[in-house]
């Protein structure tokens, strides 16, 4: 089948560097992916001139580099006199697929001469027909350094006709801003899609032409290791506590204290610096014996109840994003508590995730609400908030899931065998994950993950997406290693192994991915 969700026709730096990772996870390599992308250079360059044309390519060290190192080498295949400027030494180049195509270069040294310019004062001076541009690509920020500010100039003094690899080097990809000299293209060759900011450029972008370098469309609507890495920070090494963030998770009752002991331990493990779990007086000290990680809040009463609504507002204040709902029974007393407890959350402006129990309270009274808001049913749920029951035909099924996301303003993930994730524009299916993760309490681990990437200041969607893969890679790590005798709790561990390198889930996933 296929889902090509909104296929708009531009795409941001961050989602185009998601997409590559996610497509090396999908088996589509970036070296493939750089061969086609200096092909078509090579080919829009080929069509317009006639060979034995004098080409000079200016290159730095990282992905765009790599591009015109294999536009170098396919013009020279076609016949033109072709010569390398490179922004750097070939020795410095880490870059895994641009390190293949330099050590091709190498044995083309008297065909495809290279001038390194570690240093401005070493720029040559060039004559040419055509000049290429892949000094910096969509990932280049800030103000231009030595000597690639000199290079720059350097190209725009030329005369010649100029082409600029994906985008102008000197322009913002994703908000068409000038960030110092920028290159003066006659012609731009972007890939996959334009790059938001370049319609906003068109004095230096010069003839746009976008090409396909083999990524499907689909490939955009898949979840990867990509939406860990790429939305994720890195903690600062002069961090303090709580600049991590904090979250409370509000659960528990007479009978589940277990639920909302896996929302807290899971959020701790992705990072978040604090972690509130606000529960029954009798259930929070059950839960203060099984680990001295967690911080509880006692409440008055053996079910949560309206009057826990004012003792809870401090700490609303306090945290960064809060998660209600798992094990906390659907006594009315506790309906009437969630009910209370949303529109507190709300005036406070703190993001939501409403999971289980507190998720079916919230199908009685729900509508948009004025804060980001994160719903994670599963489909038995989804028919309680919604009335209305999924399909199973996974086209049919996302349809109905963004018009409801779009209904309530909302980021629904919907936990099956493929998670749909949907805002009202965007959606992505997950196929991390396994059979054995039926087992109860894995739902419970999944909002601690999202709740706590929610914390950490994460956009919703982009926190819904990285917590089903984390989840269900966590998931895939434990099926390797003890079967589908799992439990929730042994989840726990990995949950930091796949934050940290999501790509090694590829060592554990099946053969075949779970596929639409």
């Amino acid at each position: 089948m296929s889902l090509k969700g909104k296929n708009a026709g531009c795409i941001s730096s961050e989602a185009m560097r998601t997409l590559e990772f996610n497509a090396e996870y999908f088996g589509v390599s970036l070296l493939q992916l750089m061969e086609n992308a200096g092909a078509h250079v090579a080919e829009e360059i080929a069509s317009r001139f006639n060979a034995k044309k004098k080409v000079v390519v200016f290159c730095a060290l990282g992905g765009n580099g790599g591009d015109g190192f294999v536009a170098a080498r396919h013009l020279l295949s076609r016949g033109f006199d072709v010569s390398i400027v490179l922004s750097g030494r070939g020795c410095e180049i880490t870059h895994s697929a641009a390190l293949e195509n330099w050590k091709a270069l190498k044995f083309l040294q008297r065909s495809i001469p290279v001038i390194e310019v570690y240093d401005s004062s070493l720029i040559p001076k060039v004559e040419a027909d055509i000049v290429i541009d892949a000094l910096l690509g969509t990932g280049s920020r800030g103000k231009l350094r030595p000597p690639i500010l000199q290079l720059v100039g350097c190209i725009n003094s030329i005369q010649a006709f100029k082409v600029a690899v994906d985008v102008p080097t000197g322009l913002d990809s994703d908000s068409g801003e000038v960030i110092g000299p920028v290159v003066k293209a006659d012609l731009t060759v972007a890939f996959h899609k334009e790059k938001i900011g370049l319609h906003k450029a068109k004095p230096y972008v010069g003839k746009l032409v976008v090409r396909n370098i083999g990524l499907p469309r689909e490939f955009e609507t898949f979840v990867g290791p990509g939406d860990v890495m790429v939305p994720l920070s890195r903690r600062s090494s002069g961090a303090h506590k709580g600049d991590s963030g904090r979250l409370l998770s509000i659960g528990g009752g007479e009978v589940f204290s277990g639920a909302p002991t896996l929302v807290s331990l899971a959020a701790l493990r992705t990072g978040v610096d604090i972690v509130y779990l606000a529960a029954p007086d009798k259930t929070a000290r059950d839960i203060s014996s099984m680990s001295p990680d967690l911080i509880t809040v006692k409440l008055q009463g053996n079910n949560l109840n309206p009057k826990n609504v004012e003792t809870l507002k401090p700490y609303i204040d306090r945290v960064d994003a809060v998660v209600l709902g798992p094990g906390l029974g659907m006594e009315p007393e506790t309906q009437e508590f969630v009910k209370g407890l949303v529109f507190a959350v709300e005036r406070a402006g703190k993001p939501l995730l409403l999971d289980a129990d507190g998720l079916k309270a919230f199908g009685s009274f729900k509508r948009r609400l004025k804060i980001p808001l994160v719903l994670t049913p599963h489909a038995g749920e989804y028919v309680i908030l919604t009335g209305q029951k999924l399909s199973g035909a996974l086209e049919h099924d996302v349809k109905a899931i963004k018009r409801t996301a779009l209904e309530l303003g909302a980021v629904i993930l919907v936990k099956g065998p493929v998670d749909v994730i949907c805002s009202g524009s965007r959606f992505k299916l997950n196929f991390t994950g396994n059979a054995g993760m039926t087992v109860g309490g894995t739902g419970d681990v999944l909002s601690g993950i999202v709740g706590g990437l929610l914390a950490q200041k994460v956009d919703g969607f982009e926190a819904a997406v990285a917590g089903a893969y984390v989840n269900g890679a966590a998931g895939d790590f434990v099926a390797n290693s003890v079967g589908f005798h799992m439990v929730a709790s042994d989840l726990l561990p990995w949950i930091p192994t796949v934050l940290d390198n999501p790509m090694d889930h590829l060592k554990v996933r099946k053969n075949g991915a779970r596929a639409s």
